[in-house]
């Protein structure tokens, strides 16, 4: 059945698809009290200071969230030549021309914000990039993943011992990978380090395969335009991480926090960032 409706909404325009997201985005929060009560929460904890910003992020998030969602089959359901004929502008790609001058390859951080997806297959069309993915427990989504996220110049690695040796091997090649560094790993694969000002649990491997292979850490934003498609902006990250992997996780959040607050309306505010991964323990305090 989801393979069915897969197929079937990606012959659809991007156009209806983000209207009809936009739709099921707003039905979910309005039927969904868990879910609602999520995004209060996480907002609230960012806009302390503001209560009309918060409320302005919430409701563009609630639309975005949706949009999300309805635009993966035309951006999976295609070839990355036609569906990123919606591609506006990329912006910043001399960070990665530096980047590339320097001999390095580049560590790719976009958060859950705007279209990810788009991001990943933006930057492909320039140059190689692997990313690393959360395998889905469900067979049938697992196979939509893997056909749809492997294409021209994009590979994915998953999150275990060989993605990352993956990933490694991409990096010392000079070539770029990818991640959501706001990803809650699992427990005993992060640490806690302030986002927000709140502790959460932070994965520490951006910091390891900068350590490891000398790479340059590139901030991604794949900004949704509404009905009409999408533009990647690029931003440079840390020039240099702390040895300390608390503070090196402290500083990657910092930087997230920068580019959330450029759209705080496309970033999923109902992302449990602050969850608590089964057998860890908070260690860091408000």
């Amino acid at each position: 059945m989801v393979k069915i409706l897969f197929r079937l909404f990606s012959h659809f325009p991007l156009w209806l698809l983000h209207g009809l997201g936009a739709a099921l985005g707003a039905l979910v929060y309005v039927l969904a009290p868990s879910y609602r009560r999520k995004m209060r929460a996480y907002s609230r904890m960012v806009f302390k200071h503001n209560e009309l910003e918060r409320r302005r992020a919430m409701r563009d998030s609630v639309f975005h969230t949706g949009m999300a969602l309805l635009e993966l089959p035309f951006l999976w359901g295609r070839p990355t030549h036609k569906g990123i004929r919606t591609c506006m502008e990329i912006t910043g790609w001399q960070h990665v021309d530096a980047a590339k001058q320097e001999g390095v390859g580049l560590v790719f951080l976009t958060p859950h914000q705007g279209c990810f997806e788009a991001a990943a297959q933006m930057f492909s069309t320039k140059a190689p990039i692997t990313v690393l993915y959360r395998p889905n427990r469900n067979a049938e989504v697992q196979k939509i993943i893997e056909a749809s996220r492997t294409r021209d110049n994009i590979e994915i690695a998953p999150t275990n011992v060989s993605g990352v040796k993956k990933l490694l091997r991409a990096l010392k090649k000079g070539e770029a990978v990818g991640m959501l560094p706001d990803q809650v790993p699992s427990g005993g694969e992060g640490v806690w380090a302030s986002a927000f000002g709140q502790p959460a649990y932070t994965m520490t491997l951006p910091a390891r395969l900068v350590h490891a292979t000398q790479a340059k850490i590139i901030l991604a934003l794949g900004v949704r335009i509404p009905f009409r498609g999408f533009r990647l902006e690029l931003y440079p990250g840390p020039t240099e991480l702390s040895a300390d992997p608390i503070e090196a996780a402290t500083q990657v959040n910092t930087a997230i926090e920068t580019l959330i607050m450029q759209k705080p309306g496309q970033y999923y505010w109902g992302y449990e960032r602050f969850k608590l991964p089964k057998g860890s323990q908070v260690e860091v305090q408000q």
